[in-house]
């Protein structure tokens, strides 16, 4: 009897071995290089945020890696009108705590977007939207004040629970979303541990838990991937780290062009900078090749305007000024500045000629970049002054509020001109942080939103991109590849999209 006990001892140690295994085994952990500012869809600003959201939330439309909308939570739309979008939500559908999604909880969601007084930092790109209404339990219906043509590349926001949000629930916190993950828990700084949601239209995934690890240094979470501490990272990437990752036959890899550029934004209300021709003379001090080719090491592509090289709307005859010291020199001449002491430093007025540029620290190669352009600066006879925060400090508490001259950043999640164009180069665009305004700009652009014809809207981009190469607000640096690596025994077959989005870590497949 004893050994029979023994026996079926065994056989319960043994199962919950199993059972600890078959959980281990669908469990990832993910390396970023920030954490999330919040977990409220409508007021992500960074792409970890965006990226999170992305898994506790579901839109009404889903993009694919080639950025086609599909149906999510909604099942089927219609267009009766240019102006009328008509979305018929799945039956059954409920938020991660059992509670019905109806299109009250869509009407909520958008109607807060569009209230100025949350001051989402998205809502410029739904400004065409007049209004917002269930005609059902599972219809809702979008009336627009113009054709917009980047509107259904703009509704995988997440849909947010109208009931939790007006009794107080602070859902940037404490989430609740129709996706596939659920928040378990957020420590600040350190990490966001996901579960599957077992409620999700689509049935759990096949990753029942994620955890995104936040390393910052981009060789360090390279090096965290190596040793076994992490299974996937993804762009950012240094560059050294993408060549040893990519030939190192353990590890699962993918490239493709990403939906991203570096740039530098100049603030245009800046007394400095307010001349269009002053900024264009520090534009020709920006060495796009040395920085493309040697810092990032061709990771990235040298690009010459606003418009993405993989985009419909690229014009490869669009160009900004290009590198060119002497030439530098010489406009900064023509505008008055000259070294009048003999010291190396051009003045005018008895003031030198000196300006601050900002960026980072999370990123070494962005750092290195703001090294060169500081020595490049100087050899022209600018006194450059480097300055150097964290993520947050130097987004949020700087460049967000105007105070920046020159920064060195960039922008994701570009999957039409108008995403990268209108809230930041549109006059009092809610991202238009370096306060640029030009009337012909805001009339190309509001074409480009309001033409459903492709061909067209590609003629109003080119248009605007040409003026913007010269008024240059935004001087860009590089179109960004996007990198993937991955651990081979993942339980998945990884999917990758060149917006960083995790549904393709986690089992769900387009």
């Amino acid at each position: 009897m004893k050994k029979l006990l023994l026996s079926a001892s065994l056989a319960l140690a043994f199962t919950a071995i199993q059972g600890q295994t078959a959980l281990a085994q669908t469990a990832i952990t993910v390396g970023s290089d920030v954490d999330a500012g919040t977990l409220d869809p409508r007021l992500t600003r960074d792409v970890t945020a965006a990226r999170v959201a992305d898994l506790i939330y579901s839109g009404l439309v889903h993009l694919t890696p080639a950025l086609e909308p599909v149906p999510d939570l909604a099942e089927s739309w219609e267009t009766p009108d240019p102006t009328t979008y008509i979305f018929h939500l799945r039956e059954g559908l409920v938020f991660s705590d059992g509670a019905p999604l109806t299109a009250d909880d869509v009407v909520f969601t958008y109607q807060s977007l569009l209230d100025p007084e949350l001051a989402a930092p998205s809502r410029a790109l739904y400004s065409p939207i007049t209004k917002v209404e269930a005609l059902d339990a599972r219809t809702v219906k979008f009336t627009l004040e113009a054709p917009f043509a980047p509107l259904l590349s703009y509704l995988d926001l997440g849909i947010m629970p109208k009931a939790l949000a007006e009794s107080g629930t602070d859902l940037a916190l404490n989430p609740v979303g129709a996706g596939p993950m659920k928040l378990v828990k957020w420590s600040r700084g350190s990490e966001i541990v996901l579960t599957a949601n077992d409620k999700f239209w689509r049935g759990a995934p096949t990753v029942t838990d994620l955890t995104l690890k936040v390393i910052g240094d981009n060789s360090a979470r390279a090096q965290a991937f190596e040793a076994g501490d992490l299974d996937v990272i993804q762009s950012p990437l240094s560059p050294q780290d993408i060549q040893r990752l990519a030939a190192d036959a353990r590890f699962g890899n993918v490239a493709m062009p990403g939906l991203g550029v570096t740039y530098v934004n100049f603030n245009t209300k800046d007394a400095l900078l307010s001349d269009p021709a002053m900024r264009r003379a520090f534009g020709m001090l920006i060495d796009q090749d040395t920085i493309v080719c040697d810092i990032y090491q061709g990771v990235d592509e040298v690009t010459h305007s606003v418009l993405l090289p993989s985009s419909w709307a690229y014009d490869s005859t669009i160009s900004q000024p290009t590198f060119d010291v002497e030439g530098a020199v010489k406009a900064f001449n023509d505008l008055g500045w000259s070294d009048t002491n003999s010291d190396g430093i051009l003045d005018k007025d008895g003031k030198p000629l000196e300006v601050v540029i900002a960026t980072h620290s999370e990123d070494p190669n962005r750092v290195q970049t703001l090294e060169y352009m500081q020595a490049v600066f100087e050899t022209a006879g600018i006194k450059a002054v480097p300055k150097i925060n964290d993520w947050a400090t130097f987004s949020t508490n700087y460049v967000q509020k105007g105070e920046h001259q020159i920064a060195l950043l960039g922008w994701l999640n570009i999957v039409d001109p108008d995403r990268l164009l209108y809230s930041t180069l549109s006059t009092g665009g809610s991202n238009n942080w370096g306060g640029y305004s030009n009337p012909e700009v805001d009339a190309l652009l509001n074409a480009g939103r309001e033409n459903l014809d492709r061909g067209k809207r590609a003629e109003a981009y080119q248009g605007a991109a040409k003026i913007l190469a010269q008024d240059l607000p935004y001087y860009i640096v590089s179109a960004q590849g996007y990198q993937l690596f991955h651990a081979k025994d993942l339980p998945v077959t990884v999917q990758a999209t060149p917006r960083g989005y995790m549904r393709g870590l986690i089992g769900l497949n387009d």
